[in-house]
């Protein structure tokens, strides 16, 4: 059987809903999802965030209670309990579907208590500039988890686990990073700002030995508990990036087996990502999260952009097996702090690019597959409804034709500003491979060579009615409609 690359979904969005029900609907929907040809699975962080069950995962307060203590005002997280976790793990497990699981290694919050210690105010802007001289602050950082008392480890963080908080009780209108007394900015990180290894809440200090070792801890405690094939980690430009290749390094060896990792590098900045895989030796993927903002790009500019370039200084380009490709994810969606919209027209374009491609690892994002309805305030405090629409018809075609028809040579046709293509080759097990057409202006057509002579070829998108026949020598004039991508497939006998 030839080699079928697979394709990843993040099961979630920012505004899923907070009724605990996500565990549920994934173990329900699985076999679903295998038979359309989603191989894996991203899910949300388990564990309890400051917000309870409101919590989307990021405001990570306590990493060993995946749904199952009181704490932060509810037992359950916002996708459910321990219990239903787990079960939804071995049933998309038994369809065939990888799971990953999300893990934030950059901060904590909704700590226990304060705690009084000397600290250095530095600009929000600036982290290499001071703003005021080393002082004694009183800050949230005590985490003593009493809803767990103790269960799975015992460890209390104080500030001496942490590096920096923003947060200063004697000084509440002052805004400053203050870096702690005997504590350091780590170096190997991304240099916005001047250094941003700081983000928000208690930054871990990542060089602690007891952060290191209850960090290490605590990934065997999950991979024993939970069984997850890999891991997507959040905000790794803010993370001394060594840390991830010790940390996978160790978690492999202790599973005896190859756990996937993708981090999420969230920077257009190809030279900052080259770094990042250099430091890491290539050991996790990278989001592409150039190719995302192109898609956004080619949105907004319509039939201005130049759709021959847009796969120019992406990852996928670079380092092809090592990028994720995506489309949109939970911190583009609207209303988001990093929102960066693909526009609807263009989406069905933007996932023939991703998924009948031969690079890259595509992730379809669930609010562009499911659909997506809710509310929020915008940056200038109005409140917006927002619809995102459900384009799972297009993407389970694409998904069809990727599992059937995406194989052998890749031959590109990008000679158009307006209109490009390419062509699969097949192999002996699927003869015919596939053409693909899209066309971000006018209706286009591209005379193209698929190796496959004098057979019949039907759009699978259903835009076009009338196939297309190639000659002798395998070559046809492939069309789609204006603004619309069309994927042509030879016709089954």
């Amino acid at each position: 059987m030839s080699e079928y690359n697979g394709v990843m979904m993040q099961y979630f969005h920012w505004y899923t809903e907070p009724d605990g029900t996500l565990w549920q609907q994934l173990a329900e929907n699985a076999s679903e999802l295998a038979k359309a040809g989603v191989t894996g699975v991203w899910l949300p962080p388990a564990y309890k965030g400051t917000a309870g069950g409101y919590d989307v995962g990021y405001g990570v307060y306590d990493l060993f209670d995946l749904g199952e203590f009181d704490q932060k005002g509810s037992v359950r997280t916002k996708y459910g309990t321990r219990e239903e976790y787990l079960e939804a793990i071995r049933r998309a497990q038994e369809a065939g579907i990888q799971v990953y699981a999300d893990i934030v290694f950059n901060h904590k919050l909704g700590a226990d208590g304060e705690e009084e210690l000397n600290a250095t105010p530095y600009d929000p802007e600036n982290r290499t500039e001071p703003i005021g001289e080393l002082q004694t602050i009183k800050a949230w950082t005590h985490f003593a988890f009493p809803g767990r008392a103790g269960k799975y480890s015992e460890l209390e963080w104080h500030w001496w686990h942490f590096n920096a908080a923003d947060h200063n009780a004697f000084s509440e209108e002052v805004s400053a990073v203050y870096l702690f007394e005997g504590k350091a900015f780590d170096q190997d990180v991304d240099l916005e700002k001047g250094n941003y290894d700081y983000l928000m809440g208690c930054n871990l200090d990542i060089n602690n030995p007891d952060v290191q070792k209850e960090l290490f801890y605590w990934g065997e405690w999950l991979l024993d508990t939970t069984g997850v094939d890999g891991f997507r980690f959040d905000a790794v430009k803010h993370v001394k990036s060594g840390f991830f290749l010790d940390w996978l390094h160790h978690l492999r060896s202790h599973a005896g087996r190859e756990l996937f990792a993708v981090g999420e590098y969230w920077s257009g900045d190809s030279a900052a990502l080259e770094q990042f895989i250099e430091r890491t030796e290539g050991n996790l993927m990278l989001f592409d999260v150039a190719l995302h903002y192109r898609f956004a790009a080619a949105g907004r500019e319509g039939d201005a952009y130049d759709l021959s370039t847009i796969f120019d200084g992406t990852l996928v380009q670079t380092h092809p097996t090592l990028a994720v490709t995506l489309v949109s994810n939970h911190d583009s969606q609207p209303l988001q702090a990093l929102e960066s919209v693909v526009e609807a027209w263009f989406k069905p374009l933007a996932y023939a690019l991703i998924l009948l491609r031969r690079d890259g690892y595509p992730c379809v994002f669930a609010a562009d597959y499911y659909g997506a309805h809710y509310k929020d305030h915008g940056n200038d405090g109005e409140e917006y409804e927002i619809w995102m629409e459900s384009h799972r018809w297009l993407i389970d075609k694409f998904l069809h034709a990727r599992r059937q028809h995406a194989y052998g040579e890749q031959h590109d046709y990008f000679d158009h500003p307006n209109c490009v293509g390419w062509t699969r080759r097949g192999d002996a097990e699927h003869p015919g491979g596939m053409a693909v057409v899209l066309s971000n202006g006018e209706a286009g057509a591209k005379h193209m060579e698929t190796g496959a002579p004098e057979t019949t070829y039907l759009d699978l998108t259903e835009h076009i009615a009338e196939p297309v026949v190639t000659d002798s020598a395998g070559r046809a004039e492939f069309r789609c409609n204006a603004g619309s991508v069309s994927v042509w497939v030879p016709k089954a006998h």
